[in-house]
């Protein structure tokens, strides 16, 4: 492997730290339930990690986890739309990341739209990514990490407490608010939690952006029966509604352009609900045993329609509900204080039969059904051990997995494929990583993991025309892609100064994406899912934080990734462009603090030619300062004011979905006030 960071890299990775609060008291450090399967400091664990908690989350005042997480080391946003924004790791996209709320895994099969919009960012305490391999503990689908959005959860502490929060911004003349009540007594404690958001089409510099604007409310809960002081039963229920989400990165002019113009995907209304059971054992002794118990059901529900513009009605029209049955059995027993040991089994099944109706034989005639496929499900099966292990200054953490995952139809292709349907996968799946502390501020750290993915199920079974422009040939033999990945780093922490720096290398091998073939199906353009002999992603990326003096803090963020598809000998389709984030955030009078955040993203000019048959071009560098203020009038309460992007620049992320020089542009300036209150 031969990287070469630039000298702005270096110098970040050497000079520049990060803090957390500006009021003078140092934040603990970063915990990650989600590195380990239990509470672990990021500082302490031998894998790179983000943590955005409740300190952070609400200076990003982000609309959705995609927005949340844009800008931070590795991380990178792919969007179709407002709504549409889906996490990106290393370059990986939705997936090849594990999304998980509250720990469950959230599936959905999304041809448009961001299947991480269904989580709830107005309600979330925190939001946790592992970036890289994570399939031990996640299994398949875990190719370029996991990322889990973790929410209140039903406390035992005596009496009530209440936490809201109302924001305003300018570019969508959004309204959104939040408030989360928590009621304890005896041994029941009890969570609700509501969220609602209204935003209109944004503004951007060169005017309105259509059809970005869309409706969004989120219902939580949580009770918790306390069985005595080592078992716990709950109950959780969540549910979340979008309404008249548009996807414009999905316009494309249709073959018969001249009569139906362009078509456009969106989506009237959407559901996700969660019913989850849950049992939890909290072991004492000095050699404590915990447990953890769940079975839950979670429904993804979406109306996907296609819209013609020019003869202004839709042309397609699908329905479909995709329900996961799930069951986690985890636990983690402390053999001694130099000796933890994890083990667990976790199981889920996806079902789903969409129904799609297309005009046809013309645009202009009735819509009749013809569904892509019928009565396919994904199921998986996985075990897994890890240990972690200290030996003086040295951390190791081992890991292996093996999964079982199985697809399988009833048909394809409007029920004229009914054979050739099943497949059943067998993977392993292992990791081994070190972490040194030679000093607090020097932890060296290496790690080797092997991820997979298993197809998911458009990828199997998708065969039909999409509202995108494209007809979908799905492959229900398509291989498993695998992962392997090596990664270097350093880390450090301590009450001035917080940083991580890492190198790595990621081989994929069979990787899984959908490729124009050239061919046309029914006047559509033909996009088949194959499996690449190999593709390698690597990169570099830093963090780091420091109190220059009290209370004043200096940040810096860097990202570098290179993709290469070795089957074309090209760089790979959509790599995020390289960024640097610089800030400040410190206290400028009693009770106020303000803050400061440049980000500067180059030109992406290394694009895939041959693979996209011309269709991905070079995307402008861009820069872009946000100012913040905020005032703490009260113990627990706070106003925020804010200006995003205060040079009103015109630009678009290069992961932005749409045809080359008509995608959709980014928000323009925006004024945002955010009050947040406890009680």
């Amino acid at each position: 492997m031969r990287l070469n960071p630039s000298p702005i890299a270096l110098a970040l990775m050497c000079v520049f730290p990060l803090a957390q609060a500006a009021d003078g008291e140092f934040a603990l450090p970063s915990v990650s339930v989600t590195a380990k399967g239990y509470a672990a400091e990021d500082v302490e664990t031998p894998v790179s990690t983000a943590t955005l908690g409740r300190e952070r989350l609400p200076q990003k005042q982000a609309q959705n986890l995609g927005e949340a997480l844009r800008g931070e080391p590795g991380l990178a946003v792919a969007s179709d739309g407002a709504q549409g924004q889906n996490p990106v790791i290393r370059g990986l996209k939705k997936e090849s990341v594990v999304l998980l709320l509250d720990g469950m895994r959230v599936n959905s099969a999304q041809p448009a739209g961001a299947i991480a919009s269904f989580l709830p960012l107005g309600l979330a305490e925190s939001v946790e990514v592992v970036k890289g391999p994570a399939s031990v503990l996640y299994g398949s689908g875990a190719l370029g990490g996991a990322i889990n959005l973790r929410t209140p959860q039903a406390r035992f502490v005596p009496g009530v407490s209440l936490e809201t929060a109302a924001s305003f911004d300018s570019a969508s003349n959004g309204l959104r608010g939040s408030g989360v009540l928590n009621a304890s007594g005896g041994d029941h404690a009890l969570m609700l939690g509501v969220s609602v958001a209204n935003s209109d089409d944004y503004d951007t510099p060169s005017g309105t952006a259509a059809l970005t604007g869309y409706d969004s409310e989120a219902l939580i809960s949580q009770y918790r029966y306390r069985i005595d002081g080592r078992q716990q039963l709950r109950v959780s229920v969540q549910q979340q509604t979008d309404k008249d989400a548009w996807y414009p990165g999905s316009k494309r002019p249709h073959p018969n352009a001249a009569l139906v113009g362009n078509t456009i995907v969106h989506s009237p209304d959407q559901q996700r609900q969660l019913v989850e059971f849950g049992y939890g054992y909290h072991g004492v002794g000095t050699q404590p045993l915990n447990v953890d118990v769940r079975v839950y059901r979670q429904e993804v529900e979406r109306t996907i329609w296609s819209y013609s513009d020019k003869l202004q009605r839709d042309i397609g029209k699908t329905r479909v509900t995709f329900a996961t049955d799930g069951m986690d059995a985890k636990a983690d027993w402390l053999l001694n204080e130099q000796h933890q040991l994890a083990f667990g089994v976790n199981a889920w099944r996806m079902e789903a039969s969409p129904e799609r109706y297309l005009a046809n034989p013309t645009p202009l005639s009735a819509l009749v059904r013809n569904d892509p496929f019928s009565d396919a499900s994904l199921s998986s099966l996985g075990f897994f051990v890890q240990d972690d292990m200290r030996f003086g200054k040295l951390n190791v953490l081992a890991g292996l997995r093996h999964d079982t995952v199985k697809g399988k139809a009833a048909s394809m292709n409007n029920g004229t494929v009914t054979s050739g349907l099943n497949r059943s996968d067998d993977a392993a799946s292992g990791s081994l990583g070190v972490i040194y502390e030679a000093a607090p501020l020097l932890r060296p750290f290496a790690n080797l993991a092997r991820g997979f993915r298993a197809g998911e199920m458009r990828e199997r079974y998708e065969a039909s025309p999409r509202g995108d422009g494209y007809h979908y040939i799905g492959n229900p033999q398509i291989k498993p892609e695998f992962a392997t990945q090596f990664e270097l780093g350093l880390k450090g922490a301590s009450d001035e100064l917080t940083y991580s720096a890492s190198l790595f290398h990621n081989r994929i091998s069979d990787y899984i994406t959908g490729q124009p073939t050239g061919a046309v199906v029914n006047g559509l353009p033909v996009k088949q899912t194959v499996n690449l002999s190999e593709a390698v992603i690597k990169g570099v990326e830093a963090s780091v934080r420091w109190q220059v003096q009290r209370e004043q803090w200096l940040s810096a963020r860097y990202s570098r990734v290179r993709g290469d598809n070795k089957e074309l000998n090209e760089p790979l389709f959509q790599m995020p462009a390289d960024e640097v984030s610089l800030g400040w955030e410190g206290r400028v009078a009693a009770g106020w603090t303000a803050d400061a955040t440049l980000r500067l993203v180059a030109k992406q000019e290394r694009v895939a030619t041959a693979f996209t048959r011309g269709s991905e071009n070079a995307t402008a560098g861009f820069g872009t300062l946000d100012l913040g203020v905020t005032w703490r009038y009260a113990p627990r309460q706070s106003l925020r004011v804010a200006v995003k992007n205060l040079a009103d620049k015109a630009y678009h992320e290069h992961l932005t979905e749409g045809v080359s020089g008509q995608e959709i542009q980014a928000a323009g300036r925006s004024l945002q006030m955010t009050w947040r209150g406890a009680f």
